[in-house]
């Protein structure tokens, strides 16, 4: 088998492959509810080697990852906060519901809100079975 065969294999088990993330990388986890896609959590702390760390992290990580879905407030402001939360040329992964699932984000309402916050979209992945899920950027 072919080492490009083997990532795409790889890639379908492991849904984090696609967030290219790094291990010793630290991922710090926003929005947590109990809908979230555990096998692609569990994927991202076997990949970084690293447990995720929670909101009260008091450090600055290298990735955000992002729930996001419609009812939780203003996506802009959650972006910003999110900002905060990084290190110099960290990334924020903003997974939203698919659509047709509860809370689905339509994806011009996730560019409008990065682009007011000052980020950039670089890479859409799809995160699993019910989540989708956007590399966003610091667009300055």
């Amino acid at each position: 088998m072919s080492s490009a065969t083997a990532n795409q294999a790889e890639e379908r088990t492991n849904p984090a492959m696609r967030l290219d993330l790094v291990p010793g990388q630290i991922v710090q986890e926003v929005g947590y509810d109990e809908d979230v896609d555990q096998d692609l959590r569990e994927g991202i702390e076997s990949l970084t080697g690293q447990d995720l760390v929670d909101e009260d992290y008091n450090d600055v990580a290298d990735a955000v990852l992002l729930w996001f879905r419609s009812e939780d407030g203003d996506l802009t402001d959650a972006l910003i906060d999110a900002i905060g939360l990084l290190d110099e040329g960290g990334v924020i992964w903003i997974l939203t519901p698919k659509e047709g699932r509860d809370g689905y984000v339509e994806p011009g309402d996730v560019s409008d809100a990065a682009h007011t916050a000052g980020l950039a979209q670089t890479k859409p992945v799809s995160a699993g079975r019910d989540w989708s899920g956007s590399r966003l950027v610091n667009a300055r």
